[in-house]
């Protein structure tokens, strides 16, 4: 394997990584949510809280480094419209991955503390719930695009 390729490589892993964590986050918290069972609840959020740290978190640091290597290797410059677009997109969805980290861990404390309570969940919850629900919609959008950009290179100027 050259250089390139294994830059790519890690590249498309970062993505997979990045996409695959998100997906099944939102995919298991959705479900979890939906029994209205604190304990269960606290359960899926504890492990989701750990899958973001560990894989979502570290592939947000590494996407952008693989990136730019990639990039610049091949000669790309980062003002070129499909990886300044990308790159923007990447923003946006970090703006709204950010909120829902922190969302997360509320979500678990506040199950936690309404299973150690043995009491229903909070209106706090449903009001954060809502939120992240929320959150999603445009972060899933903004990686749709960035995978779109990636694979069609679009030649148009955006600066």
């Amino acid at each position: 394997m050259f250089p390139d390729d294994l830059l790519r490589l890690a590249h498309v892993i970062g993505a997979t990584v990045l996409f695959g964590t998100g997906a099944g986050i939102a995919f298991f918290m959705l479900m979890a949510s939906r029994t209205r069972d604190a304990r269960l609840i606290a359960h899926v959020a504890g492990t989701v809280v750990v899958a973001d740290t560990v894989f979502t978190a570290t592939a947000v640091v590494f996407q952008p480094i693989t990136g730019y290597l990639l990039a610049t290797s091949i000669g790309w410059s980062l003002a070129e419209g499909w990886i300044a677009l990308s790159l923007i997109l990447y923003v946006v969805t970090g703006l709204f991955w950010l909120p829902v980290v922190w969302i997360q861990i509320r979500l678990r404390n506040l199950a936690q503390l309404a299973a150690a309570e043995n009491t229903p969940l909070p209106p706090a919850f449903d009001r954060l719930y809502a939120i992240w629900f929320a959150c999603g919609f445009p972060a899933f959008f903004a990686v749709v695009g960035i995978f779109w950009l990636m694979l069609a290179k679009p030649q148009f100027q955006l600066f």
